[in-house]
């Protein structure tokens, strides 16, 4: 079912993300620099938006924004398909790993670190509204 979010400013920012990452895969690298431009911008925004720079949205786009400069030098570029297919499946159906996964940080959450926590964090349905943080 696709979750499409589009009047939330924070799915426009995936979207385009999501553009970027597939044209610096397929096209022109020059889409990867881009696609790491716009996530910096992306991450200032939410952080200045947000109470503190530990919000969770912030959290989600700054993590991701590492997963980016992991992937920027040349051996490790192939590492860009993860993100590249995790956005895509953000912006269409709500499903946001990275949110996910930061969720499962411990200051991030109350219960303890658990099998079926990691099992009920990555194989629940999106529910709107709360992917990725926005």
């Amino acid at each position: 079912m696709l979750m499409l979010e589009t009047r939330e400013i924070g799915w426009w920012y995936w979207l385009v993300t999501a553009g970027l990452l597939s044209y610096g895969l397929t096209v022109d690298s020059v889409g990867l620099w881009l696609a790491v431009a716009l996530t910096v911008i992306n991450l200032l925004h939410f952080a200045v938006r947000a109470d503190r720079l530990t919000a969770f949205p912030v959290q989600v786009r700054f993590f991701y924004l590492l997963l980016l400069l992991v992937a920027l030098p040349e051996p490790l570029r192939w590492l860009f398909w993860i993100p590249t297919v995790g956005t895509w499946a953000q912006v269409l159906v709500g499903y946001c790993t990275m949110a996910r996964l930061v969720s499962l940080f411990p200051w991030n959450r109350r219960e303890p670190f658990t099998a079926r926590l990691v099992w009920r964090t990555f194989l629940s349905a999106p529910v709107k509204g709360r992917i990725g943080g926005d």
